[in-house]
């Protein structure tokens, strides 16, 4: 007890870092490890790396494990939960060719960026390069192939072997049927609404472990070959950036021109959303007030209700860039370790099946890695390369984030104007220069 005369103790609230500040301890940690291995003596380095690479594949397999029912249950909800298709009608049709159109430029500046600039060239990846050469010499499928391919014939085995486009096929079509039975199908819809937040909590659960995973991983890395590996993440980081300034300057100022939206007043919208999406990593905390921003600037509520929750599915323009940036990453960094190249045809090909698969991107933290695995394990690039880029993936994710919500925020105005329903008075009116 205190004595007379002095103030009681107070007792000091624990604070605990965020996951970002926990992935970025772990990747520390990770390269420091990594370091000291590098001097060590084969036999001391091959004990740690059994076990380092333990955790890191252990991440990785939990990682695997929620990419089939966490597509499944968000294109379902995504597609059937907006309603009878009849009552959506023309802004339904509008708001899906906008956002068909937009992530396509998405993925061609991501391509022509890491193409130009080269982010994984000279970067290699850990582990046995003869397995990881008998992966990527696999032979592309031929334009039939690739169609055939696209249906199953069990979903099972579909999910079982991880296929991305097969369990996409499966759930667009899914979906269709769950709007076709009316009323029927609302107890199906409810329950894949329920799974997909399921599967939201449970990605959560895996990220808690995402630091160890992230540690192991740089700590093999660095273990194998030095810190001058991490040179190659530091270009990745630069070159997202680049891309994506890139990709608001031409695609969207050129949206902004043709649709003609009121500049300044939008920036002074959006502002807000995108800066909490940038500083939480998490799109979903920037909803609540894109909503009230966007109506006030003069969307109507029906359109702004359709489009940015639709948007978190079909329109997530920060995150197929990135997607299509980290793959050729990982497939330049694999032919600097194989020594097979992965042609522009190839390329190509994986930024079209990055077109369906990145709509079951779901809108919590680093959930595209979920569909970047899946990507590289389509096309037969080695898993380690995602383990690496998770390293600095807290960096990157802060980026794609926050141009979604500013690409959904974008979407909504351009819709309303499309449809002839923008309120240019509003926007003046909450936004406008001060008179």
């Amino acid at each position: 007890m205190a004595s007379p005369g002095t103030a009681e103790p107070r007792s000091v609230p624990r604070i605990r870092p965020t996951q970002t500040q926990q992935i970025v301890i772990g990747l520390a940690t990770g390269c420091a490890v990594g370091a000291w291995l590098n001097g060590q003596p084969a036999a001391l380095q091959a004990s740690w790396n059994t076990w380092l690479e333990l955790v890191r594949d252990v991440f990785l397999h939990l990682i695997k494990l929620m990419i089939a029912p966490l597509i499944l249950g968000s294109i379902v909800q995504g597609i059937a939960g907006t309603g009878d298709v009849k009552k959506v009608g023309r802004v339904g049709a509008k708001t899906l060719l906008y956002f068909e159109v937009v992530t396509t430029a998405a993925l061609a500046v991501g391509l022509a960026a890491v193409n130009l600039l080269g982010p994984g060239v000279g970067v290699r990846l850990s582990g046995a390069a003869a397995n990881l050469g008998a992966a990527v010499q696999s032979r592309p499928l031929t334009l039939p192939e690739t169609l055939m391919h696209i249906f199953p014939t069990s979903v099972i085995d579909a999910m079982a072997r991880n296929d991305v486009l097969q369990v996409v096929t499966f759930s667009v079509i899914f979906a269709m049927a769950v709007l076709a039975a009316g009323d029927q199908g609302r107890p199906v819809l409810a329950f894949f609404a329920s799974l997909t937040q399921v599967m939201f909590k449970f990605a959560g659960i895996i990220m808690r472990l995402a630091p160890y995973g992230v540690g192991a991983a740089i700590a093999v890395t660095v273990g194998h070959q030095g810190l001058s590996s991490l040179l190659g993440l530091g270009k990745l980081v630069l070159t997202l950036y680049a891309a994506l300034v890139v990709f608001v300057a031409l695609v969207f100022g050129a949206v902004i021109w043709i649709a003609r939206v009121p500049l300044r007043p939008f920036c002074r919208a959006a502002r807000e959303p995108f800066t909490i999406a940038f500083a939480t990593a998490n799109s979903e905390a920037a909803l609540p007030k894109a909503f009230d921003l966007m109506e006030r600037l003069g969307v109507p509520g029906g359109i702004v209700g359709f489009v940015l929750p639709a948007g978190y599915t079909f329109n997530l323009d920060g995150s197929t860039l990135y997607l299509a940036v980290a793959s050729v990453f990982v497939a330049q960094a694999a032919e600097t370790t194989t020594g097979v190249h992965i042609g522009l045809g190839q390329q190509v090909t994986m930024m079209l099946t990055l077109m369906l698969t990145s709509k079951g991107v779901a809108a919590v933290p680093r959930a595209s890695l979920v569909v970047l695995v899946a990507a590289l394990q389509s096309f037969g690039l080695p898993l380690e390369g995602a383990a690496m880029i998770l390293g600095v993936d807290a960096l990157l994710d802060m980026a794609r984030t926050s141009v979604n919500v500013l690409g959904n925020c974008l979407a909504s105005v351009v819709v309303a104007r499309w449809e002839g329903e923008f309120d240019d008075a509003k926007a003046r009116a909450n936004f406008g220069d001060p008179a």
